[in-house]
Parts: structure tokens; sequence; C-alpha cells
């Protein structure tokens, strides 16, 4: 069942409508998405107001990134950071602008401001006054992005402030959702600057639509080896999709193809109909096995063996069987507990020996895992293990180069969804910054970008593409 709010948004003259009539109904504003297969220049003309605190470090980082991204930068820096821009504007035929040369009534795409100098409370007035003139000036389905330091050692002070910053951006993209914009906050370990870059191209573009509010953290830990590539990423990768027939997993199979990978689709014997005819459709290979069964992990390794490896692993099949605590069945509680959580541990398991060095595992986690959920004292169990397993796993292989990490989903309009009573449906839509749920295709840009060479900084993390829920975010 579509959203009939962001329908009628859709409509001019509806909006316009309401707007004079001063009715109390909110209207969510249409998001702008990204389709098709990743560019080389995602930020292609992009309008992107740039600043930095004092002492900022990631400067000559941003610099490159959004210029290569083919935005047109206009910088509110001093002379010696403003001077990392020249090189990258000569080379991409793109030179910075002063910020106060943007023409009058100019709406900008999107902020970026560098707060990794910020040591003290005296420091983070440099935020606010970077912010509190421009955020008025900020186009429909913009970004903001701030970028902040891990904490080091036991300067307190230095320490609140950087975390001070996941406070402002989680309000700012409370504010700002209304516009269908986004606002998120990347933390950068020393030693991690070169990864930032493919990280602030995916924030700053279309296919982050539905990712708000968010802080996202960068290190150094899992080794790399493979460069970043922007166009076609996952060429002659091999990836495991879980849970492929429909909605979210049928979504990052076709997102995955698009990007180059050979795709296998797997679900249970039950979907061999659909999961099929989706393999055929993106030229990946189809694979019927229950993830209830005993034997179903040694099933999936026995059935990829004789491709010779895999890259990603994308762990995505789950179920629900909600009950009040006192009104569940323990074949209810085994049955979630067992696909959800123990299924995704044995397959990791059994396909590590053919995980290839470098490689992706991407497990579907959920915000009722994060927050809790009425009737869902099961289902968040599951979703919450999967936090502590990527956490786990992500150190564990880190010296093979492969990274693993949870996506926790919020309101995403699917099948299951749409079988949600009208009144908490409309609740789950609304609570969120950007007052609206999202798609299956946002969660596949999420999964594809953590799949991707460029991510290589993010490991043992659990991504919300949320919208920026107010629960659980």
């Amino acid at each position: 069942m579509s959203d009939f709010l962001l329908e009628l948004s859709k409509n001019p003259r509806a909006r316009s409508l309401i707007g004079a009539l001063g009715l109390p109904i909110p209207l969510p504003q249409p998001l702008k998405r990204e389709r098709g297969p990743w560019a080389a220049r995602p930020l292609a003309d992009a309008r992107i107001g740039i600043g930095a605190a004092s002492g900022a470090e990631l400067v000559p980082a941003l610099a490159e990134a959004v210029t290569a991204a083919g935005a047109d930068a206009f910088i509110q820096l001093p002379e010696s950071l403003a001077a990392a821009f020249r090189a990258p504007g000569e080379t991409f035929g793109r030179p910075a602008k002063k910020l106060d040369s943007l023409a009058e009534g100019t709406k900008l795409d999107a902020l970026v401001f560098d707060a990794s100098g910020v040591r003290d409370i005296k420091g983070l007035r440099a935020v606010y006054e970077f912010f509190q003139p421009l955020v008025s000036k900020l186009a429909r389905s913009s970004r903001v992005v701030i970028l902040g330091r891990a904490p080091e050692g036991p300067d307190a002070e230095a320490a609140a402030v950087q975390a001070a910053l996941d406070g402002f951006v989680r309000s700012v993209a409370k504010e700002i959702g209304r516009l269908g914009a986004t606002a998120n906050l990347i933390i950068v370990t020393r030693g991690a600057e070169r990864r930032l870059g493919p990280v602030v191209r995916f924030f700053l573009s279309a296919r982050s639509a539905f990712v708000s509010a968010q802080p996202v953290v960068l290190t150094a830990r899992a080794k790399a080896i493979d460069e970043p590539a922007f166009v076609r990423p996952l060429e002659k990768k091999i990836a495991l999709v879980t849970g492929a027939a429909r909605g979210i997993g049928e979504a990052t199979a076709h997102a995955l193809a698009l990007e180059g990978a050979h795709v296998v689709c797997l679900d249970r014997p039950g979907d061999d109909g659909p999961t099929s005819q989706l393999a055929r459709a993106i030229g990946g290979t189809a694979l019927s096995v229950d993830m209830g069964d005993d034997d179903a992990a040694a099933k999936i390794s026995a059935a990829l063996a004789p491709l010779g490896g895999i890259d990603i692993i994308v762990n995505n099949a789950g179920i629900t069987r909600d009950k009040t605590l006192g009104r569940m069945k323990p074949e209810q509680w085994d049955s979630v507990l067992g696909i959800n959580l123990a299924a995704v541990i044995h397959t990791t398991a059994a396909l590590e020996p053919l995980l290839r060095d470098n490689g992706r595992v991407v497990c579907l986690s959920s915000i009722a895992g994060l927050a809790g959920n009425i009737g869902q004292a099961a289902y968040a169990a599951s979703k919450a293990g999967i936090v502590g397993f990527v956490r786990a796993t992500a150190e564990r292989l880190a010296d093979r180069g492969i990274t693993a990490n949870a996506i926790a989903p919020g309101f995403i309009e699917t099948r299951m969804t749409a079988a949600i009573p009208i009144a908490i449906r409309e609740a789950g839509r609304r609570l969120s910054a950007l007052g609206q749920g999202g798609l299956p295709e946002d969660v596949a840009q999420a999964i594809v970008f953590l799949s991707s060479p460029g991510a290589q900084g993010i490991t043992g993390r659990t991504l919300r593409v949320c919208g920026g829920a107010f629960i659980g975010a």
C-alpha cells in the first residue's frame, strides 16, 4: 500500500492548498534517489559549501573527494586550508570559489564542515557560526556532513566536544528532514584519512537518501588490498544474498549485479519460482535452501565451493513471530533466534574458508533490535545479537582485509510492513526526520556501499538506514 501523504505531497497544487489553509497535515518531501549504476562523478555540478574550524586536518582529503566527484566547491576557509583545493581544481577543471560569491537566492546542495580541529568548548562556536547563516540556503534533498576525530588520550574536554558533534548532527537532521535533507557525522581515526574520500562521496550522494542522523567511524583496522573503484566497483566479485526472493533481498541482488557482481540468490524452496526468475534477470545463480534446516550452512557451503571462492556475504534472510513475552511459545522463540541469528553465525562460519581476502560480510539487523519493541522480544534479541556478531567478526578477520558490518533498517515499505495495521503503519512512517518510510532500494544502496572497496575503513559497525528515526536511532 502506497504512502498517501507522500503521493499527495508530489502534487504542487495540493501542497499549496494545504499550506494556505493552515491544515496540520505533515507532507513529507519526496526524496531524490539515484538509480542505475555508480557514476564516476556522482556529485556532478552540485554546489557544496565547505568550512572548517581552526586546526582542521581533513580538508586535503575532502578537497580531492568532492572535486573529483564533480562538485563545485564554495569555500569559507583561511588561505592555508583553501590551498588544498588548488591542485584538485586544476586537475578536474573545477576551481573552488569563495562561499560569499554565491549568488543571492542560490541554494546549496550540501554543507560540509571539517571539525577535526575542535579541541575545546570554545571551538564549537565555529560549528555554529558556519551553519547558522547557511542552513536556510539548503536545497531540497540536500546533505549536511560534519567531519570529526575519534577521541584520543586523556583529554576529557577534547573528547566531550567531539562527542558533542554527534548530538548537533542528530538535531540538525531532524530540523532539515522536512526538506528531504539528511545530516551525518563521519569520525576519522588517525591513519584512516586516505579512506575518507569514498565515504564522503556516498554520504553526499543521492544513494544515501534514507541515511540520516548517523555517526560513521572510519579506521585503518581492516588491511587494505584493493584500490577503490567508483565505476562497477564489484566487477568479477561473487556475492551471496540470502532471503533474495523479495523485498530488501531482491533489491540488493539487483543492485549488486548492477555494479558487476555475480549474485547467488538464495531463498527457501517454497520461493524457488521468484528466486529463479530473479537469478535469470540479473545473470546470477539461484539456490534453494531453508535457513531453518540444521544442515543449511553445510548445504550452502557445498553449493558455493565449485565457484572457487566468494567475496561478499549478505545475510538478509529473517522472520518475525511477534508475540508478547507472556504469550510466546518456545517454538516461536527458537525459530526466530534460529533463523535470524544462529543461521547467520553458522552460515558465515561455513563460508569463511571460501571468503577471499578483502571480502565483505553484511548482516541485516533492525532498529527494533536496537531500541526494543512490544511483542518483539525474540526479534529484538536476534537483531541485537547481529550487532555483537559483526563487531567480533570484524576484529577477527581484519588482518585479511575483510570487513563485517550490519545494516539496521527503520520503517521500510515492504510486503511485511504493508500488512501492519494502518494506524501503526502511519506512525512508523512519520516517526523519522524525513517523515516517511524508506524503500528496499535504500537499504540495498547501503549494502552495495559497504560491499565496495571504498568502504574499507568501516568495519564492526552498524549503519542505520532509518531516515533519522526518532526511536532507536
